[in-house]
């Protein structure tokens, strides 16, 4: 049978303010289009299915959309689902009634029995074409401290982080009910969290803290798990060999992400055990960073443009993005506005523009005390700070007016 591997969809993200939900639209059809062509008998979703907790309406059609069209071009699809930190838990389990028709399974909360876990409702037979049991999911959704049975902050100098120490001892039990309930079928672990070890995105991921920690390591998944996949962080990344995986989001979510190979992991499950290799799905928009590396001046940004071959005729939704990062010539507001009336000219979406001051590497001192300066100094090096340039004598007026409460 084959499985396979996504997370991180973030539908109804916006960037710079742009909708991006063309991009999930087309992307969702690219994803069908994989889950037709290479049989695909159970998809897997790790987590941060929409990219907040109040989704619009919009975000929730597209998403039902999906689901309803990945079943009508494979009949056989059999779905699970489960939370990350950015998903609204109570609305994502809230159609699991409908849903289940469709074969698509939602755990976005642990389920409980009085105080105890209900670790067989976690449990999700997965069968290939012809209805026989190959593999077992243990849907594990985003875990927050109430989750982790047995935490404790009390002080104790024998033992390391509590929290690493319950999560540790949370997915052992799992582990032990998962086997008791597999009859020795491979089992598919999810989990919504940051491993030691792996890739942060920046700008994109938020660090999720469970009680003041936010990775933790590779083993508190024990070795019942044949594969762990993982949501979360947004490049695909293997750790411990490649049985815990983070499959990596749809298409860049932030500049840290221009370079990765986005796309979806595909697992083949037989008599020889478990394969897993990445298979890449194209962007449906491109994303550009200028430069790529380091700054650039405002003039050398003007030939740069000019160099990009542009389609003039596609709508808005779809034109590229263009992330700017311009070295400090000027006054930084003065740059920005350049930039904003230069990039109007042409059929692309600003994500985002920043100025950076260039300074020459200096002896590092102590820093002064309030009682060796003045706010006027501290405001004239905040203003090279920010404009790299030095204040006018209007600012410095301006400044002693706010000051004076003039």
């Amino acid at each position: 049978m084959r499985v396979l591997h996504t997370a991180d969809w973030h539908i109804g993200q916006t960037l710079n303010g742009w909708s991006r939900h063309e991009e999930h639209r087309i992307w969702f059809e690219r994803l069908g289009d994989v889950i037709e062509q290479q049989a695909v008998d159970v998809l897997i979703v790790a987590g941060d299915i929409y990219d907040g907790i109040n989704p619009s309406g919009e975000s929730q059609k597209l998403l039902y959309s999906a689901l309803r069209s990945f079943k009508d071009r494979r009949p056989e699809l059999c779905t699970v689902i489960t939370s990350g930190n950015h998903d609204p838990t109570v609305r994502l389990e809230a159609p699991g009634p409908i849903l289940a028709s469709l074969d698509v399974h939602v755990i976005a909360t642990m389920r409980h029995i009085a105080d105890a876990i209900d670790y067989a409702q976690h449990m999700i037979p997965l069968c290939d074409a012809s209805g026989t049991v190959r593999a077992w999911v243990c849907a594990i959704p985003f875990l927050r401290a109430a989750d982790l049975p047995g935490l404790s902050f009390a002080a104790d100098e024998k033992r390391g982080s509590p929290i690493v120490e319950a999560a540790r001892r949370f997915h052992a039990d799992m582990a032990e009910a998962a086997l008791a309930h597999a009859g020795g079928l491979p089992i598919l672990a999810m989990g919504h969290l940051h491993c030691h070890g792996a890739t942060e995105s920046e700008g994109a991921e938020r660090r999720i803290l469970i009680g003041g920690e936010h990775a933790l390591s590779e083993d508190v998944f024990p070795e019942a798990f044949d594969y762990v996949a993982l949501g979360h962080l947004h490049r695909p990344q293997n750790l411990d060999g490649g049985r815990i995986r983070y499959s990596g989001s749809c298409f860049p979510l932030s500049a840290a992400e221009i370079s990765y190979d986005h796309g979806v992991t595909l697992i083949d499950i037989d008599a020889e055990g478990l394969r897993k290799h990445h298979l890449s799905i194209e962007r449906p928009v491109e994303m550009i960073r200028l430069p790529a590396q380091g700054a650039m001046t405002f003039e050398a940004f003007e030939v740069a443009l000019e160099q990009i071959a542009l389609q003039e005729d596609l709508p808005k939704s779809l034109r590229p993005f263009v992330y700017v990062n311009l070295q400090a010539t000027g006054p930084a507001s003065v740059l920005l506005a350049d930039v904003e009336k230069l990039l109007a000219k042409y059929p692309l979406r600003t994500a985002g523009v920043r100025v950076q001051r260039l300074t020459e590497q200096s002896e590092q001192t102590a820093p002064i005390s309030l009682a060796e300066t003045t706010p006027e100094e501290l405001f004239r090096k905040a203003f090279e700070s920010v404009n790299a340039t030095t204040p006018d004598e209007q600012h410095i007026s301006a400044f002693r007016d706010a000051a004076t409460g003039a």
